[in-house]
């Protein structure tokens, strides 16, 4: 692809979408600018990533074709009054914050811009991200390509209305902490039945992962393949009663709910 790709803010989260970029090989770590706030930071992205850390956004600004504001919510209103008289006319800016609007963007910027709203995750990191995005109508069809083309070097990508960006988090974007919570107690569980530390946290995880799979590629409902593992009168259904007891269905969705709110309070 040939485009400059800059992320303004290199956190957690501009490191995964980074480290998957690279790994799939989109653009040259030459096409690649970066800042951030700390000494420290900026050593870490540069000897991690071997592409540009600077404290300059300005320079990050006029640099990228592609721009991703990877900061915080609270930080985009100062970090846009700073940059927007630097950006490229055709930059493609993309937020990946909860919370704010493409109207909200437009209206800082004080003209006509690209903007792409997505709310990525940490398994990007690793090619298994999902990302949810939807866009603005200044974007040529061509642009909308190497859009998802950028958003899919490092998992999935769904396009979606925005009226219903909000909801994302609570599903995708912060929803890898509820899994490694979940894996954690398997392991815990293992772990009290006499399974080493070290073994009960990969067979664990390998089980999501495969559940996962199976989900994805055989397009069964969940519930039928919950179904399919559990004999009657066998050790699943015993399991799957107690998680309902206690609920476990109604816990998701309390902390769904929760996430929902607070991402929708973050925005503009």
């Amino acid at each position: 692809m040939e485009k400059t790709i800059g992320f303004i803010g290199c956190g957690n989260m501009a490191q995964a979408i980074l480290g998957g970029i690279l790994k799939a090989d989109i653009v040259d770590r030459s096409a690649v600018m970066t800042s951030a706030r700390t000494a420290a930071t900026r050593k870490e992205v540069e000897e991690k990533f071997q592409v540009e850390c600077t404290e300059d956004n300005l320079a990050v600004a006029g640099f990228s074709d592609v721009l991703f504001l990877s900061i915080k919510p609270d930080q985009y209103e100062k970090v846009i009054a700073e940059i927007k008289d630097e950006i490229k006319e055709d930059v493609i800016i993309v937020t990946i914050a909860a919370g704010i609007t493409l109207d909200w963007m437009e209206a800082r910027f004080g003209k006509a811009v690209k903007v792409v709203r997505t709310m990525p995750n940490t398994p990007s990191l690793v090619g298994e991200g999902m990302t949810a995005y939807c866009v603005n109508d200044r974007l040529t069809h061509k642009e909308l390509n190497e859009v998802y083309t950028i958003l899919g070097s490092f998992g999935k990508a769904e396009s979606v209305e925005e009226s219903l960006m909000d909801a994302i988090p609570a599903v995708s974007g912060s929803s890898p902490a509820y899994v490694f919570m979940f894996i954690e107690a398997l392991a815990d569980g293992a772990v009290l039945q006499g399974i080493p530390r070290k073994q009960a946290y990969k067979m664990a995880a390998q089980a999501v992962l495969g559940a996962a799979k199976m989900v994805l590629e055989t397009g069964t409902h969940p519930g039928e393949l919950k179904d399919a593992v559990c004999s009657p009168g066998g050790a699943t259904i015993e399991a799957v009663a107690a998680l309902e007891k206690n609920g476990f269905k109604g816990s998701i969705l309390a902390a769904m709910e929760a996430c929902g709110r607070k991402s929708t309070s973050l925005g503009g």
